[in-house]
């Protein structure tokens, strides 16, 4: 019976590191981050609607 080493061996290219074919990703990018603008926006609607929501059922 024939060794797994000898089995896997005979279809081995002389360099069995090859380049990929679809490299992944690119190179490091800068992460995303929201702008102020978008936050304060978000912090002022939900302050708005508790202080409407207080004021009618207040």
């Amino acid at each position: 019976m024939a060794d797994d080493r000898d089995f896997y061996s005979r279809d081995r290219p002389e360099n069995p590191r090859l380049a990929e074919d679809r490299p992944r990703g690119g190179g490091p990018e800068e992460p995303r981050r929201r702008g102020n603008k978008v936050i304060w926006a978000v912090v002022l609607g939900i302050v708005a609607v508790v202080v409407i929501v207080t004021i009618l059922l207040g």
